[in-house]
């Protein structure tokens, strides 16, 4: 499950003008590559998550079925096996490792599938969460490229209100004990555990918590869940410097960046890929309000879809203990299967 591949890019100069020498993308790969190349999938990584944290909807009798299919998975620069803090050598280790913009992993990612994989079209790009805001990426980047995209519980652009909480986060970290400005020898356990109480009002809606659906998860109370789920997951070998790289990767999203372009809804209109955009019904980070605007300024007839129930922004992030079977998996898996049927966008 944990096994990956590296792609080396010489050199990758990054938004901030910067550049990686080298960059080092880690990647795995399900199914194989047809003999034109046509039967590409890419679907990257989220905040933290590594590319084993996807494999929840791919499989054989899926949308994401590797018989037919060839689904990329690529991880996020800052997440610990591409290009981060924790694993660059000086002069750029640590806290002095490059930012990074949703943009530097796209350019990452072209150079894996065109250079490494010698594929010129994708027939699907897909993700969630900051994997969602790198789907519209690609869409923006390479339009000529992407035939379809499914982003589920993310956005095109940050929102105000989402900054606030990834401010939080960032002051729990930077303010705890031993953290030493990022240059700590042992990752500040108190700072990543205020981290993880932070992310625990936010990832499950109020309906998720007023029910009690922590118990579907295995927990026995909700201080063993925070404790067991939240805490458990941000202190499983989650280096704090990767988790704010990926948080100012966060918090600066939005296509509207894109060189070429002066605003979000100038580049959200100029996607041509055929799409489903599907927020989640209780997302907190990434409200169904929030992507209806962004629909109405895609010109290429895409459709608003949202998950429906009380999961909030793990609707769509195949929650650790959960059924596999569960409503919210089959709802995207079925989204993901009819939108591969539908005409490319290109």
């Amino acid at each position: 499950m944990t096994d990956h591949h590296v792609h080396e890019i010489e050199n990758l100069t990054l938004a901030c003008g910067r550049t990686l020498r080298p960059a080092r993308i880690a990647y795995q790969t399900h199914g194989t590559l047809n003999a034109d190349k046509t039967n590409a999938i890419l679907y990257p990584t989220w905040y933290s998550g590594r590319h084993w944290d996807n494999e929840w909807l791919i499989g054989a009798g899926r949308a994401l079925d590797p018989a037919r299919w060839f689904i990329i998975v690529p991880n996020m620069l800052g997440n610990g096996l591409s290009s981060s803090p924790s694993n660059t050598p000086v002069p750029d280790n640590g806290p002095a490792f490059p930012p990074i913009r949703v943009i530097d992993n796209v350019n990452a990612q072209y150079k894996l599938v065109t250079e490494h994989f010698g594929i010129s079209t994708l027939a699907l790009v897909l993700g969630w969460s900051m994997g969602a805001g790198q789907t519209y990426q690609w869409a923006v980047s390479h339009p000529e490229m992407v035939q379809r995209i499914l982003p589920f519980c993310g956005s095109p652009r940050t929102a105000p209100h989402n900054r606030v909480f990834l401010d939080s986060l960032r002051a729990a970290l930077e303010a705890s004990a031993g953290f030493d400005g990022g240059w700590y020898t042992t990752p500040p356990a108190q700072g990543l555990r205020a981290f993880a109480r932070i992310y625990a009002g936010w990832g499950f809606s109020q309906a998720f918590y007023w029910n009690e659906c922590w118990r579907e998860l295995g927990y026995s109370s909700l201080e063993d869940f925070a404790v067991g789920f939240w805490e458990g997951f941000f202190l499983d070998n989650r280096d704090p410097n990767n988790l704010l790289t990926m948080l100012d990767t966060w918090w600066h999203g939005d296509v509207g960046a894109t060189p070429g372009f002066s605003s979000t809804e100038e580049a959200l209109a100029s996607i041509r890929a055929t799409a489903i955009v599907m927020p989640a019904e209780k997302d907190l980070y990434f409200p169904p309000e929030d992507e209806a605007w962004t629909v109405s300024q895609m010109t290429n007839g895409a459709e608003h879809r949202v998950i429906p129930g009380v999961w909030g922004h793990f609707a769509g992030g195949g929650a650790p203990g959960r059924d596999p079977r569960n409503a919210d998996t089959t709802f995207i898996d079925q989204a993901v299967a009819e939108l591969l049927d539908r005409p490319s966008g290109i």
